[in-house]
């Protein structure tokens, strides 16, 4: 099955600068995305996995036990021979890649609290009778519900970094877009993937630089002083979501290829660090400081991206329009 290409998605930028910073850093917890069917929830997910090291795509199925996602060891094995016989899960086979979690409010908490455990830490590990293996489990994790199917517990909800909420209403000229695309990819899927070959792959470069470039940046004073007053101004509980906010500014100053982060990262990013976890409504709020006017509500990403880089190659059809990003 040839995947639907991420610079070809329309209509959901929000969603496309989620999963993007989930992926430059996966510790930021991952995306929920919340929204009814035929939103491109799924066909977003798996475009995303295209630009990734291993461009694996992992379903977690509902009925997955806690084995089949953290793998198991063979403890027979181990007391005959000495040695430790891991059999990977789904965390193992996911590992540089998506972990797709549809219907996510439906699963076990219990599966649900682990597997956002190990996707925080970027580490499975896996412990029986006294015997322990690890290994690494870079994910970028993507879990999807419809509200009309159940809530999540606010307790789990809080554990996913970004949340896009996406709406059922498009917009026409958005709306016929997106027809033409999909009609074009599924006449020939190989020529559409083709004409987007070059956007792809500037999205491709600029993903690695990005994952690269954000462990080197630093926080000032003043944007941890921004970050406190817009989380303490939501009424958000404990200081999780002061800890995702800086990651995911971090993440898109790195997207926009800048060494330093700016209280225009931090804007771009609080909706989708304070949309689920946020007390007081946004109205209520007062004014952020510091430079933070307006943070909680993060631009579009074509406003704030400009024009592809220099080695993208722009189609301008509608049924090929590619992902605008900021030239380098």
């Amino acid at each position: 099955m040839t995947p639907y290409p991420f610079s070809a998605l329309h209509g959901q930028p929000q969603l496309q600068l989620a999963l993007l910073l989930a992926a430059i850093d996966p510790q930021i917890g991952g995306v929920l995305i919340e929204g009814p069917r035929g939103t491109a929830k799924s066909t977003s997910a798996r475009a995303l996995a295209e630009l990734l090291p291993g461009q694996r795509f992992v379903d977690l199925p509902l009925g997955a036990s806690e084995e089949q996602l953290l793998g198991s060891l063979d403890i027979q094995a181990a007391l005959q021979n000495g040695e430790v016989q891991f059999k990977p899960g789904l965390l193992a086979r996911a590992h540089d890649g998506v972990l797709y979690v549809d219907e996510v409010n439906l699963l076990p908490d219990g599966l649900v609290d682990l597997l956002l455990d190990v996707c925080a830490s970027g580490v499975n590990r896996i412990e029986r009778d006294g015997i322990s293996h690890q290994h690494p489990a870079r994910i970028a994790l993507v879990g999807t519900m419809n509200p009309e199917e159940g809530e999540l517990r606010p307790q789990l909800l809080d554990r996913f970094g970004l949340f896009v909420r996406l709406d059922a209403q498009i917009d026409p000229a958005t709306r016929e877009a997106i027809v033409r695309s999909r009609l074009a990819f599924d006449r020939d899927p190989q020529a559409f993937v083709a004409r987007h070959r070059d956007a792809q792959q500037a999205l491709v470069t600029l993903l690695e630089t990005a994952r690269a470039r954000v462990a080197s940046l630093e926080f000032s004073d003043a944007l941890y002083r921004q970050v406190s007053q817009l989380c303490h101004a939501a009424a958000v509980e404990g200081v999780r979501a002061d800890l995702v906010l800086l990651r995911a500014a971090a993440a898109h100053a790195a997207w926009q290829q800048r060494d330093e982060i700016g209280a225009e990262d931090v804007a771009a990013v609080a909706e989708l660090v304070l949309a689920h976890r946020r007390k007081v409504p946004p109205a209520e709020q007062p004014p952020a400081q510091s430079g933070a006017s307006g943070a909680a509500h993060a631009p579009e990403i074509a406003g704030e991206w400009g024009e592809l880089p220099p080695q993208a190659v722009p189609i301008q059809s509608v049924e090929a329009r590619a992902l605008p990003l900021k030239k380098p």
